[in-house]
């Protein structure tokens, strides 16, 4: 598609590049073609855009691939907005979902504008929208409904809209950051409500997905379709990719083409404070965006640059909506600054015009590192880049790893989590809710067969009957007391979110909310004055109101500290401790190292690695009382291993990503026997599971105690990984000086 004028400046036109096949952008409206070229002026649409145009008319379910800023909201809003005239849609007839709130805010005056061409009209719905906001989309729908599926849920369910007038017409669900979803227990739950909205709408609803690169698009193809799957139409879009898929554990990923785009550099700073020092100095004049791991780096990171006169703004999950929002402006607006962030600013949030990214440490997993690469080399001539600065040598070795599968191309598959039984009965319940009434006969219907909110449920709907969650009254199924009393307040809204978020208390200065804190920081001892680290600021606190968990604070000079126990990070996988073990083996990244980041990996291969790593297979050493098994397999096949092997496991140990420990008085004759079974077929044993963690799966209250443990247990185990390290020859290491 070119745009040319008739040479006195009046209005540009289109002009298809026609094809033997015809150009797909003839099936666009023609007034959302005079738009794109003469409002967005855009020259020609991207690759992915053209290709998603016959799929997404047809009606197809659809992932659209793309790096961030790729151009995917496009892609699925002009043939969707096309569709929209064509068909006659009328209602709200698409809902465009996303993961974050801050994503619907960053996304509505976009979309908004693309449905104005056309005469109509976005509205957003969310956790922050006012009941007089919502009185509106109700009293007058919009043509797409910008939400959150627990937003969606909380409209299925509640007493105030009427889901069938407001949701009925719906023909097309956009879900933005697919694989944010599908990764994680939300993904359970979208799939869920969209298979009860199918039920509302009477007819099914076509299911497009906007994903970055994952190692596994058919697959995240086929779990969005959810009880569909394999019964309707749908394709992967995804022209500007190549194709990768995640490696099986102990096999190579895709082959080595070379690094790709991008220019990356490892450096081995030392500590927090030594990244702060040269962050002040590095890059000065430019907007720089900086990466954290937890919320406690992100807090002291962003008070080491304020006390060396860095402009610098903050952003994570414990600051107010208005202090992130702040945050984000002050950063857009402004030139030579630095916004230091967690995961938050991961996804497709617009901070503006980046010249740079900064990570520190690593993140876990390959799919995160490329969304924050793709926040930088938007600007024509500009390039992708990010720097990662690791501040102790454990993180310098796994960023290592992380970029040496990054420059084979390997990305992780995107895996839903096993079992997830608390949400089985999470719908149970919101389904009774919105229904009222429901047959005991008939409730699987609601979920269309898809498993596992099917027949296969029995076991956990006849629990919540027998303890009081519901009621079962002449074959009817009701809402019952327990369910009231644990579930109740506020119109059920702790039925709507699938997940459980830890006890916080709110940080007031004056009326303005600042954040929350754990509350663990304030009941520890500590000697001298309460004192708070948030936002980036020291806080010293004045008060606390237990009861509706406030903390009043003022400005202080120093000493603030920053602590949340849910800052502890997960286990990482068999891919990446696998890559780990290759770096301490010997092989570099494709990326620049600097001096330190060379000498540090030098060190660690000539002083640590013969004692944990081999080239041919894993290592048993022993140093003193001190007996490991180097598998180097990950945290969850670490914890399925320690659990298989029970006769020569420490019985008391928390599994590491690298090693196992074993019985201090092991001997050859009590390994070989032990490994020898396992490794010969024997069942693999689920991992022991700490009961503390079953107070923290949401809704496990509803589960008998027994499902919940095990629902756990699957989600710890990783039986491929296990096997993959049984298969490997051994070899026993004995240090003489221990």
């Amino acid at each position: 598609m070119a745009g040319t004028t008739d040479g006195s400046g009046g209005d540009r036109r289109l002009v298809p590049r026609r094809s033997a096949g015809g150009d797909p952008v003839d099936r666009l409206d023609p007034v959302v073609l005079h738009h794109v070229v003469n409002t967005l002026g855009w020259p020609d649409l991207r690759p992915l855009q053209r290709a998603a145009i016959h799929p997404l008319m047809d009606g197809e379910d659809a992932v659209l691939l793309a790096p961030t800023a790729g151009g995917k909201t496009e892609a699925a809003c002009l043939p969707i907005l096309s569709a929209m005239t064509d068909k006659r849609w009328s209602g709200t007839s698409v809902l465009y979902l996303c993961p974050l709130k801050a994503l619907l805010n960053n996304l509505v005056p976009r979309i908004d504008s693309y449905a104005q061409w056309l005469g109509r009209r976005a509205a957003l719905w969310h956790g922050d929208t006012t009941e007089s906001q919502r009185q509106r989309i109700r009293s007058e729908p919009p043509d797409i409904l910008l939400t959150t599926p627990e937003s969606l849920e909380a409209m299925l369910i509640g007493v105030k809209t009427d889901h069938a007038q407001l949701l009925g017409r719906v023909r097309a669900v956009v879900v933005d950051e697919v694989h944010a979803f599908a990764g994680d227990d939300r993904g359970w739950h979208l799939l869920a409500v969209l298979e009860r909205l199918e039920r509302v709408t009477g007819h099914s609803i076509q299911r497009i997905g906007l994903s970055a690169t994952v190692g596994n698009p058919q697959q995240l193809l086929a779990w969005l379709q959810g009880a569909q799957s394999g019964k309707r139409r749908g394709c992967v879009v995804a022209p500007e990719l190549t194709p990768s898929s995640g490696a099986e554990p102990g096999a190579s990923s895709t082959a080595d083409s070379g690094p790709p785009a991008g220019e990356v550099e490892l450096d081995y700073v030392g500590s927090l404070d030594n990244a702060a020092e040269l962050l002040a100095v590095l890059h000065r004049g430019e907007k720089r965006l900086v990466f954290c791991e937890s919320r406690r780096q992100v807090e002291e990171l962003g008070a080491a640059l304020r006390e060396r006169d860095v402009t610098v703004s903050l952003s994570h999950a414990s600051l107010s909506a208005e202090e992130r929002a702040r945050s984000e402006q002050a950063f857009a607006e402004a030139r030579d600054c630095v916004i230091v962030s967690t995961s938050t600013l991961e996804l497709g949030i617009d901070v503006g015009d980046l010249d740079r990214v900064i990570q520190i440490d690593s993140p876990s997993t390959v799919a995160s590192f490329l969304q924050r690469l793709g926040r930088t080399g938007r600007r024509a001539g500009s390039t992708r880049n990010c720097l990662f600065l690791a501040t102790r040598k454990d993180t310098l070795l796994q960023a290592a790893a992380l970029l040496l599968l990054w420059g084979k191309g390997w990305v992780e598959p995107v895996i839903a989590p096993p079992e997830p039984r608390h949400l089985v009965a999470q719908q149970l319940l919101a389904v009774v809710l919105q229904r009222h009434t429901v047959g005991d006969q008939l409730w699987h219907e609601e979920w269309n067969g898809l498993p596992p909110f099917d027949r296969s449920a029995k076991p956990i709907l006849r629990h919540l009957v027998d303890e009081g969650f519901l009621n079962d009254d002449g074959g009817l199924l009701f809402v019952g007391p327990e369910a009231e009393r644990r579930f109740g307040r506020r119109h059920f809204i702790e039925l709507t979110a699938s997940f459980t978020a830890p006890p916080q208390f709110t940080v007031l200065s004056g009326r303005t909310e600042i954040g929350q804190t754990d509350p663990s920081l304030l009941t520890e001892e500590r000697p001298g004055p309460r004192r708070l680290l948030l936002g980036g600021r020291n806080w010293q606190v004045n008060f606390i109101d237990w009861k509706r968990k406030r903390v009043f604070v003022e400005p202080a000079d120093s000493g603030g500290v920053a602590k949340w126990t849910s800052d502890v990070l997960a286990g990482l996988s068999y891919a990446l401790t696998r890559a780990m073990r290759e770096v301490l083996l010997g092989t570099d990244p494709h990326v620049s190292l600097t001096r330190r980041a060379r000498a540090c990996l030098t060190e660690w291969r000539e002083a640590d690695a013969p004692d944990c790593v081999h080239p041919a297979r894993t290592l048993v050493t022993q140093r003193g009382t001190e007996v490991r098994w180097w598998t180097w397999a990950g945290f969850r096949a670490n914890a399925t291993l320690a659990a298989t092997l029970q006769s020569v496991a420490d019985p008391v140990q928390r599994p590491t990503d690298c090693f196992i420990r074993l019985r201090s008085d092991l001997t050859a004759d009590m390994w070989q026997a032990s490994h020898k079974a396992a490794a010969g077929g024997a069942p693999m044993v689920l991992p022991n599971v700490d009961q503390r963690a079953v107070h923290g799966l949401k809704f496990s209250a509803a589960l008998p105690q027994r499902l919940a443990v095990a629902s756990l247990a699957a989600r710890l185990a990783d039986f491929e990984g296990a096997q993959a390290a049984l298969g490997e020859p051994v070899r026993f290491h004995t240090d003489p000086s221990g």
